[in-house]
Order: structure tokens, then C-alpha cells, then sequence
């Protein structure tokens, strides 16, 4: 009993550490994006071309010029801006070196009376600077079998969009922001922080080393205080 109960609390006060060790890690990572934020916007020259250097550059500001593609504009279903049910209305916008980089223009709500309905958005011709914060490409939700290519569609691979519109994209997103002042298009831009879920591992901490007292408040109890109040009786 006492080698399983030994065993026990050091499984589990183990892992309440390797929790806080992730909790640290994450901490980190937010104070790094947190910082990333306040960097001066990148250009559509320094606007990273591989994935890895993508990477390095989610939630830094951006100030792009280029032009839009409206005839590409997808509608992205089941997206939520402030608890809303909507769309997210993605344009790729045309560099000046011919590629396209994909902007999350902003959120519109869906029409329930007749769902295949989309507004039009207003999207303005000629050379346009657009500013927003990088991330990346728009989440992945759940679907059964992927969809037919039609203006409103649950998901959106970058590789397979790209070819469909025959412009290469650069392998992140931005999401546009209303700077330096709001456009006249009707979306809404209330983007969520960009957070990494720090409460949940020390949730997970929390459980661990509760989970480890119990086991050492269990076996105080049945094998030394219990047995003892047995024999004074």
C-alpha cells in the first residue's frame, strides 16, 4: 500500500509540474505575441513567403497596398463576431509582385430566412491599402465532406484556393482592421485577442496535485490514524 500510494503521488505531482512547466511556456508565448503587436506594420516586401517565417510573424501589424479580387470573395459559414452566428468575408487582395495575400475583410451576419443568401459587400476598385494584423489562414471547423467551390463554403485551404483562382498566396491571412479609419463596407472587425490558453494548464496543475493530496490524506487516514483510533477503542 505504501509503494502504490508513493508511486501514485509522485505520477501525479509530476504531472501537476510538467502543467505549470506548459503554463510558463504558454506565458511566454503571450508575452511574446503581446510584444509582436506593438512592432512597427511590415510591408508587403518583408511579408513572410514560407510557412516558418509566417509563423514568426502572427499578430504583427501589416500595411499592404494592392488591389482587391472581388470576383474571389468566399463568405466563411458558422463564424461568430461577438456571439453572433454569421460569415467571415475573405478577398484575396493582389500585391504589387503579383501574388495575393488572403484578408479577412471583416464579419457580416447570415440571413436565417434564406440561408444561401449573402450581402453585398462593397469592395472598392484601384490601388487600396489595406492595414490589419497577420495570422493565420482562417480556423478549420468540422465538415462532413468538403464542400462544392461556391461563394459560401465552411472551410478554406490555402493550397487548394490558390489554385482555383490561379494566384499564388502567401501562407498566412490578415485580418483587416478599421485603420486609420472604418471602411464604408459594413463589416464588422472586433477580431479576438490572440490567446493561448494559459488558465487551462494551471486548471490541469490544479487537479494533479489535488489528486496527489487526496492520495496522501487517504492513506494517513486508513493506515495510520484509523488503526490507531481502533486500538484506543
Amino acid at each position: 500500500m505504501l509503494l502504490a500510494t508513493v508511486l501514485g503521488m509522485g505520477i501525479t505531482g509530476r504531472l501537476g509540474v510538467w502543467q505549470l512547466d506548459r503554463a510558463a511556456q504558454k506565458r511566454a508565448l503571450q508575452a511574446s505575441l503581446d510584444q509582436r503587436g506593438h512592432l512597427p506594420p511590415l510591408d508587403d516586401a518583408s511579408l513572410a513567403t514560407t510557412p516558418a517565417e509566417a509563423g514568426a510573424q502572427h499578430y504583427r501589424p501589416v500595411r499592404l497596398q494592392g488591389e482587391w479580387r472581388p470576383a474571389a470573395t468566399v463568405f466563411l459559414d458558422n463564424r461568430q463576431m461577438d456571439g453572433r452566428p454569421g460569415f467571415f468575408v475573405v478577398t484575396p487582395l493582389v500585391l504589387p509582385g503579383g501574388d495575393a495575400v488572403l484578408v479577412q475583410r471583416g464579419w457580416v451576419p447570415r440571413d436565417f430566412v434564406d440561408r444561401s443568401r449573402v450581402p453585398d459587400v462593397p469592395t472598392p476598385g484601384g490601388r487600396v491599402e489595406v492595414q490589419g494584423l497577420i495570422a493565420p489562414p482562417p480556423a478549420r471547423l468540422f465538415e462532413f465532406a468538403p464542400g462544392e467551390a461556391t461563394r459560401i463554403r465552411q472551410n478554406l485551404d490555402l493550397a487548394t484556393f490558390s489554385q482555383e483562382i490561379g494566384m499564388r498566396l502567401r501562407p498566412l491571412s490578415v485580418q483587416q482592421l478599421d485603420a486609420p479609419a472604418p471602411a464604408k463596407d459594413g463589416l464588422a472587425r472586433h477580431w479576438p485577442a490572440p490567446a493561448v490558453d494559459i488558465h487551462k494548464h494551471d486548471g490541469y496543475a490544479f487537479q494533479w496535485f489535488a489528486m496527489c493530496a487526496l492520495m496522501a490524506g487517504l492513506y494517513v487516514w486508513f493506515q495510520l490514524v484509523r488503526p490507531r483510533l481502533r486500538r484506543r477503542a
